[in-house]
């Protein structure tokens, strides 16, 4: 069979691909201008499964109540948060994760999506909610028992009891396992001593500890008979009825932060506090009063990552609601650049904002990003709900979930600072006024990138799973297998099955940028460049690090730091790829149209992008000739951005954001309003004849 990546044709056209004698910007721009996309069935596509959940949280968020207000202090803005908080029991949309009997509804695919949308009316909104219910409560709900649940829940739920999640210490953030606070069993009194033993084991950062919290889910290492058994966590009062801390229990408010200032966090240390040995939540650790032991998972490592894998719930909001900052960004950035003129060429109106090259180049690639993200997240979020509502919770698919969770988290919080500052540049000075929102929303989100596992930590986690598990296959493997993998298959979709020598590109170009990025283009190329640049990479990690089984633990160590950069870099193009997937499934179930069109350009947008951003990669590995790269730019240039520009703003319409959602006075239509003053302005001074005489225009003429 002819090698499709090594034909000297063209190459094939995506079947709805546009004519090849279309080939200038302002062709592929017209003929774009020809289709239409249906902005209200593609929002609806994008709320995705819990779209009724979100739609609830969205008209919650548009109430002025529950929106941020830019001019409190510190004390205001956190008593304003609580507040609102309050509210939301009220309006019943903080219990749909928990059971029935506590007024829930089980729903917990639908309660992190209601969730998430929060972040539109105050991002301190959405996370001390998820400090309460999705970190103090869900904790009691999943590391403890049923006794726990009839105790310690109607508080948590009510807000009766507002709580603190005490895991991160000063001198130990994402290193859990080595937190340093620790809870002795005292057999005589049938207690727990809870006691931070010096300053660094302060537990720090927390929500609600600074001045709300009553009580805190504490992770201590738990000590009984002598014998350490790792992190366990306790629940602790903390303060009394009146707020004041209770005896032996001390701490500090953290003060001003960079964002997120509706929150009240702070630091708490033990004092050899006391509390009841039923205080430990032992759905997987559990001591009996004669201090014994028991756990039904037998292994350390497994019983400590199956307690934290419980609350991976954080990490998927942070990667939903990165996403809808994101769209939020876009919504007000395009919406400004496709009305905001400036410089004219050649005519006597400005030129818009989105026409300019560059402008499109700064935004559409982040727009086709976003939509990656937002596709990846819907099915991550779906997985999610699999395993907690108990319809596929199995020791594997919690795996899968946790490595998800550490692929995508990172990229989509890295990618709304990124998108957020560049919406900001993108409006010029307006955009750093406060009034439209970007300059607080980088500011609030910016914690995003390290809390709930630091990024570069979690892409770690993420190398090592994609290591184990090509390990696994491979352990016997011969070098025909093991070339079968780098070249391999991602889900169900086999490519490349012959080896890498179809990625080859052994036969010449002929100078034509027009035949070389016809080998690239489609979705099977892109699956096949995508998938190799990650299989490659692990392949390429394995044999670097194949000696640490020989070491010593130290020189081990050592060699693994030695390529710990290159560890994160596969990750990350790994976690690329399960966007690229994602999207590229949610596009497979697009009616076709030109809706489809539409979404297809931008999804290739975003594959051809990612390549395109480690084109070095495929320059050295031989996977693309220079003149493909080069065709590569020249089609996101020259075909992709004029295309997707002409719809632009239905893609961003598609967010669905309302004004009360937006509260951006760039992107309400003020700037479309001067614009059509200013342009009528010029129009009648012209047609008057009394408009002055441009200095150039006088000296042309008498040349």
């Amino acid at each position: 069979m002819e090698d499709a990546m090594t034909r000297t044709d063209a190459g094939p056209e995506l079947a709805t691909e546009l004519p090849d004698e279309v080939s200038t910007p302002r062709d592929a721009a017209t003929d774009s201008a020809k289709l239409e996309v249906d902005a209200a069935w593609l929002g609806e596509y994008l709320l995705g499964r819990w779209a009724e959940e979100r739609k609830a949280s969205r008209a919650l968020a548009s109430k002025p109540e529950f929106q941020f207000v830019g001019d409190l202090s510190l004390a205001e803005h956190r008593e304003r948060v609580l507040a609102q908080l309050r509210l939301l029991v009220e309006n019943d949309a903080v219990h749909r994760a928990f059971p029935v009997r506590f007024g829930g509804g089980d729903n917990h695919g639908g309660n992190i999506a209601a969730f998430e949308e929060l972040v539109l009316a105050d991002p301190s909104l959405q996370i001390k909610s998820g400090v309460q219910w999705g970190l103090f409560a869900a904790a009691i709900l999943h590391l403890g028992t049923e006794e726990h649940h009839e105790r310690f829940l109607p508080g948590a739920l009510s807000l009766e009891v507002p709580g603190a999640f005490a895991m991160t210490e000063t001198g130990h953030g994402s290193d859990v396992a080595s937190a340093a606070t620790t809870a002795t069993f005292d057999e005589d009194a049938d207690e727990w001593v809870i006691h931070t033993p010096f300053r660094a084991a302060w537990k720090d950062y927390l929500g609600n500890a600074a001045l709300h919290g009553k009580a805190a889910v504490v992770f201590a290492q738990l000590i009984t008979k002598g014998v350490n058994y790792g992190v366990h966590a306790f629940y602790v009062p903390i303060r009394d009825a009146d707020g004041a801390f209770l005896p032996g229990v001390g701490g500090e408010d953290d003060g001003l932060k960079g964002g997120l200032n509706g929150i009240d966090n702070g630091r708490l240390h033990f004092d050899h506090v006391r509390v009841p040995r039923t205080n430990l939540l032992d759905r997987y650790g559990h001591v009996d009063p004669d201090g014994e032991y028991s756990s039904p998972i037998a292994s350390p490592g497994r019983r400590f990552f199956t307690m934290l894998g419980t609350l991976v719930q954080g990490r998927v909001s942070l990667d939903g609601a990165s996403t809808l900052a994101s769209k939020l960004a876009l919504h007000i950035a395009i919406t400004y650049g496709s009305q905001r003129r400036q410089f004219t060429a050649g005519t006597s109106d400005e030129e818009v904002l989105l026409d300019y090259q560059r402008h499109q180049r700064r935004l559409l690639p982040r727009l086709a990003q976003t939509y990656a993200m937002s596709f990846a997240h819907e099915e991550f979020l779906d997985l999610f709900d699999q395993v907690f509502s108990g319809a596929s919770d199995t020791p594997s698919s919690r795996e899968d979930l946790e490595t998800i969770a550490a692929a995508l988290k990172p990229l989509s919080t890295w990618a709304a600072l990124d998108i957020l500052q560049e919406a900001r540049e993108a409006l010029g000075g307006s955009g750093f006024l406060a009034e439209n929102r970007l300059t607080q929303l980088r500011a609030d989100l910016d914690v995003y990138a390290t809390f709930e596992g630091d990024n570069n930590v979690l892409l770690q986690l993420v190398a090592k799973r994609l290591l184990t598990d090509y390990a696994r296959k491979f352990a016997k493997a011969d070098a025909g297998a093991l070339a079968q993998y780098v070249a391999g298959q991602v889900g169900e979709a086999a490519v490349n099955r012959t080896g890498l020598r179809q990625l080859a590109q052994t036969v010449a170009d002929f100078g034509s940028t027009a035949r070389s990025v016809g080998f690239v283009r489609d979705e099977d190329s892109q699956r096949q460049l995508l998938t190799d640049r990650v299989h490659t990479a692990v392949a390429e990690l394995a044999a670097k690090l194949r000696p640490a089984s020989k070491l010593s633990a130290v020189d081990a160590a050592a060699l693994f730091n030695r390529y710990q950069n290159d560890l994160i870099t596969t990750a990350r193009a790994h976690g690329e790829l399960l966007q690229w997937e994602a999207f590229t499934r949610a596009l497979a179930q697009v009616p076709e149209g030109d809706t489809r069109q539409v979404l297809t350009w931008l999804r290739d947008l975003f594959g051809l992008g990612l390549i395109e951003k480690d084109l070095a990669w495929y320059l050295v590995h031989g996977r693309l000739s220079g003149k493909r790269a080069e065709a590569i730019t020249a089609y996101i240039d020259d075909r992709l951005l004029p295309r997707i520009r002409e719809h632009a703003l239905s893609l961003v319409a598609a967010f669905g954001l309302t004004p009360e959602l937006v509260r951006a006075p760039n992107a309400s239509g003020n700037e479309q309003r001067r614009q059509d003053e200013a342009r009528a302005y010029y129009a009648t001074l012209r047609a008057s004849g009394e408009a002055p005489v441009d200095e150039k225009a006088l000296k042309a003429a008498k040349r």
